[in-house]
């Protein structure tokens, strides 16, 4: 399969991968897509430059569908997203070294109540509530940021951000709910497509919408923990899952549009983060998103698989190292494994993604952000 940014794979025509010659991307993930795309009822695929393998479908794509859907595309974490926060924190006053001590607690369940966060969203409370306001394990975070570049200053003043004032990121999901709904599907019809308006796929869409409601009070709720901590008031200012099942008109008729780790371009503007070292992309999506199945990026796409980061970087990084970021930020996360698993070096560079995105013509850069503390966890799971 080709990787020129409009590129298509002659046994495939269907499938677009936006990538440049600059991007490396894994043939297993080009594999995956391959297979992918060649599942009952798919009719478009589009591949990303922050594309790498996923658990049998590759992270960083989108797929079009007709008459059935297909739930092992977005897999179990329904409803991940980036969520955009303006603070009203001025960017030469943040007290880092302060903060970095007071955070905790964002990787444990909130002792407060949980009502109105569920009510907002049109929730019950089930057994996944725990879970709820906390970030989660992973790639997952919680990101105060500072502006680094702003290209398009009125855009940012749309948006209603000050290149001034902090932001808070926030990357999470839907946690053991999304996991709870993926593990019924696949007890219950497998890898299976399911035929819409059946009785079975209509009940798996009511679940899906479910953990993307949660998903979106999950965000919410973390935000103002971590905004409280800090003595900080946080508001919205885009919340763009990239995980997902949503019924989208594609080439003038009805289809369902399939995301595992694709931000939905349906969104005036979608924070493109790189990882806790590197600059994140504040983007507005422009040019023919139809042909990009609505979708763009998600981030920087991992480089190296989780297993393969630790010994690559042990003997160069002591864990000290890894706390602090070459760009002055700090980390909060005392899970040694994880450190390693999620440093910058095991990810792709995002300023190629995002020169790829704009080379084929599908997104503008707003803003650019450097990353100033980033919470993971406090403390191992098993302490």
């Amino acid at each position: 399969m080709g990787t020129s940014k409009t590129g298509a794979s002659p046994d495939a025509p269907h499938v677009r991968l936006i990538a440049s010659d600059k991007t490396w991307i894994e043939g297993t993930a080009l594999e995956q897509l391959k297979q992918s795309a060649a599942l009952p009822g798919v009719v478009h695929t589009v591949g990303f430059p922050d594309l790498h393998p996923g658990k049998g479908t590759p992270v960083g794509a989108a797929f079009v569908s007709r008459g059935v859907i297909h739930p092992r595309l977005p897999g179990n974490d329904i409803g991940c997203a980036m969520s955009l926060w303006a603070t009203d924190l001025p960017a030469r006053k943040l007290k880092i070294d302060r903060w970095v001590n007071r955070l905790e607690g964002l990787d444990r369940p909130f002792d407060g109540d949980r009502a109105p966060w569920l009510d907002a969203q049109r929730l019950s409370p089930s057994i996944h509530d725990s879970g709820l306001g906390t970030i989660g394990g992973g790639n997952h975070f919680a990101e105060l940021q500072v502006v680094h570049e702003v290209v398009d200053p009125a855009r940012l003043a749309g948006l209603g951000l000050d290149r001034g004032m902090a932001t808070l990121l926030i990357h999470s999901g839907s946690r053991g709910l999304g996991q709870a709904i993926f593990d019924e599907q696949m007890r219950e019809n497998g890898l299976n497509a399911l035929v819409e308006g059946t009785q079975a796929a209509d009940a798996y869409l009511a679940r899906h919408d479910e953990a993307l409601r949660w998903s979106i009070a999950n965000r919410a709720l973390l935000a103002d923990r971590f905004a409280r901590q800090i003595g900080a008031e946080a508001r919205l200012v885009c919340d763009v899952p990239h995980n997902m099942i949503s019924a989208e008109m594609w080439g003038g008729e009805a289809a369902w549009v399939h995301r595992k780790g694709a931000a939905t371009s349906n969104a005036a503007a979608i924070m493109i983060p790189g990882s806790r070292g590197t600059l994140s992309y504040l983007v507005a999506p422009i040019g023919d998103r139809e042909a990009a199945a609505f979708s763009l990026a998600h981030g920087a796409g991992r480089r190296w698989q989780r297993g393969y980061a630790k010994p690559r970087l042990s003997h160069k990084y002591r864990v000290e190292d890894l706390q602090r970021t070459e760009l002055g930020g700090r980390i909060i996360c005392e899970d040694r494994e994880l450190l390693y698993e999620e440093a910058p070096q095991a990810y792709k560079d995002i300023g190629r993604v995002i020169e790829d995105l704009a080379e084929a013509g599908l997104v503008t850069v707003i803003a650019v952000y450097k990353p100033i503390l980033t919470y993971k966890v406090r403390r191992r799971d098993d302490e």
